[in-house]
């Protein structure tokens, strides 16, 4: 019997699909499947999609979680793709946490949190 997993793809919430799918092309994720309502994104070998879906509730309390090998190298990338002033939304600043991982957080237009970190 093989229980191998292969991979685990969350479905990322979307208030307005079309605006989040041009947020993260921006942040340099690539589409390379979409329909009217759910898209597949990735980037390198990381991927998720993205589902229209608009509860206001569940999309506040929806985090994501982003390991990468270069926190600082991603809030650089982040903060110069112009992503803050083109859909106003939030970043934070890279820390270092009690849990051994530096990370800043970025919310989507929706609302998304999500949280990109490298171990430490």
């Amino acid at each position: 019997m093989n229980l191998a997993a292969v991979e685990i793809k969350p479905f990322v919430p979307a208030a307005d699909f079309t605006l989040c799918k041009r947020f993260y092309t921006d942040l340099g994720f690539e589409i390379p499947w979409s329909s009217e309502d759910l898209a597949y994104l990735r980037h390198s070998e990381t991927s998720f999609l993205l589902q229209h879906f608009n509860q206001p509730e569940f999309i506040k309390n929806y985090q994501m979680h982003l390991l990468v090998q270069d926190v600082d190298a991603w809030h650089q990338h982040v903060t110069q793709s112009n992503v803050v002033a083109k859909y106003g939304v939030r970043v934070g600043r890279p820390e270092d946490q009690p849990w051994k991982m530096r990370d800043f957080v970025l919310f989507d237009p929706s609302g998304v949190l999500w949280r990109v970190a490298q171990n430490i």
